[in-house]
């Protein structure tokens, strides 16, 4: 057998993956990898998720809406196609302003604490 007919690579859709509801106005759905999750966020507009840490780096991606993050100390507003990168141990939480925004967050490693 060939290292390529050994990589079992997937092919996805969001449609396809089921949305988990978190509380009113935010949903969630995820897929995981071995060392790598990303997770596809669809929140309402003016919800706040509380500033927080963890040891996970974190990449988060901008897909709609406009959103204002606290990024340490700072605050800084950021929109459609705009990337995050958050550190491990990084301070961050983010404020929806006036619109539905999808976010997509990537999480090395995987957020086991997700998974439960």
């Amino acid at each position: 057998m060939s290292a390529i007919e050994q990589i079992k690579a997937k092919h996805t859709d969001w449609d396809s993956i089921p949305v988990e509801k978190l509380e009113p106005g935010i949903e969630r759905q995820m897929i995981v990898g071995e060392k790598l999750m990303i997770c596809r966020l669809r929140i309402g507009p003016n919800i706040v998720t509380p500033a927080h840490d963890h040891p996970h780096e974190q990449m988060t991606i901008v897909e709609r809406g406009r959103v204002l993050f606290t990024i340490g100390d700072e605050q800084r507003t950021a929109q459609a196609g705009d990337v995050l990168h958050f550190p491990p141990g990084a301070w961050h939480g983010a404020t929806m302003l006036d619109e539905e925004v999808i976010l997509i967050d990537i999480f090395s490693p995987i957020r086991e604490d997700f998974l439960t």
